[in-house]
């Protein structure tokens, strides 16, 4: 571990260097690049100094403990650093981890009204929301690319984009099958119902990344529309694209450009091209699958929303809180963060095995 963490403070302290040179301050891309790089290792880099500093004071008590006026001061204080060392070798374990190359990506993110009818997409309605705040909270930004109002409400389909800090990282895990248990609005005898809403996460890629045949794909032009239906303008600007080999279908009408509405929806197509050749990837490692957090399919169920108990459980880590009010307005971090923590104990098992 010390002999990784030497090459990552070397490589640190170089970027360091690098940034102050007059070409590199000059060239705006190569100076956002390179301290990109070292960002990422700063949390690596503060840990394992305060680390380092905590082994030399170790050596310094364990120096003085000959010194009987002192030992009963030393021994306290040997015991709290050696926590402490415990504390922060865990720490650089996890930092280890090699990092999912995803991770600082944007994403885009369908959610669908499935199982539950009227009501399924009422809480379809009620996730795009909950995603919203949390968005809004941490700062990133969304764009709705296409929405298909539920006829009581909510959405039977919305797809957006959602950009910003490292969004992949804390969203990756929402794919899959939400389930809601609530008494519906069109309830009379207060029964309480459960339905269900599919939500998939991809990440953002260049078109570059995947190739695409002109001739595989058939584009239709329409004219936008918003929520209720009314036109959004005039003109034939949103665009369909169905990849014919696959049947994928992605439809873009934000943008008042045709144009501009087509790079995008290649864009979102090249994204879900690319998960499901990961999907395919995954499927034939087989057990490779099984130290994930989940699989990523949309039938796999992962949260039940309990509304008469105000309480949310995540199946897949058998994690539960009684603050189900609070997330639905955007409180996720609870969520995210055991999550975050259970992927890379995980991680962490597997590569100590």
């Amino acid at each position: 571990m010390i002999e990784r963490l030497e090459i990552i403070l070397k490589k640190y302290n170089d970027l360091s260097e690098e940034l102050l040179k007059e070409e590199i301050l000059s060239d705006y891309a190569k100076t956002a690049q390179l301290s990109k790089e070292q960002k990422e290792l700063e949390e690596t880099v503060i840990i394992y100094k305060k680390y380092k500093k905590v082994l030399v004071d170790i050596e310094e008590l364990k120096s003085m403990e000959k010194d009987t006026e002192m030992m009963e001061i030393v021994k306290d204080e040997l015991f709290n650093l050696e926590k402490e060392k415990e504390t922060l070798e865990e720490k650089l374990q996890f930092l280890l981890i090699p990092k999912d190359e995803n991770d600082g990506k944007n994403i885009i993110m369908e959610i669908r009204g499935a199982a539950g009818g009227d009501e399924a997409n009422i809480f379809a309605g009620d996730l795009f929301r909950m995603y919203s705040h949390y968005a809004e909270k941490m700062g990133f930004k969304i764009e709705i690319m296409n929405a298909v109002e539920g006829t009581a409400g909510g959405f039977s389909q919305i797809e957006f984009m959602i950009t910003g800090e490292n969004v992949y990282s804390k969203l990756k895990y929402e794919s899959g099958a939400h389930r809601v248990q609530r008494v519906p609005e069109t309830e009379s005898q207060g029964r309480v119902h459960t339905s269900t809403a599919t939500v998939v996460v991809f990440p953002e890629v260049e078109n570059k990344e995947v190739n695409i045949n002109e001739n595989d794909l058939k584009i239709d032009v329409y004219h936008s529309s918003g929520a209720g239906g009314q036109s959004v303008n005039t003109s034939n600007s949103a665009v369909r694209i169905t990849h014919l080999p696959t049947n994928t279908v992605v439809t873009y009408q934000t943008e008042r450009s045709q144009l501009k509405n087509k790079q995008k929806a290649l864009q979102v197509l090249a994204a879900k091209l690319q998960d499901e050749q990961r999907q395919k990837e995954e499927k034939l490692l087989g057990d490779a699958r099984k130290s994930k957090i989940g699989t990523g399919d949309r039938s796999e169920k992962i949260r039940t929303y309990n509304y008469p108990q105000n309480r949310i459980t995540d199946h897949r880590i058998n994690f539960s809180i009684m603050e189900l009010d609070k997330v639905m307005n955007g409180n996720l971090e609870p969520i995210i963060d055991a999550l975050i923590l259970e992927d890379q104990k995980r991680k962490l098992a597997g590569e100590n095995n």
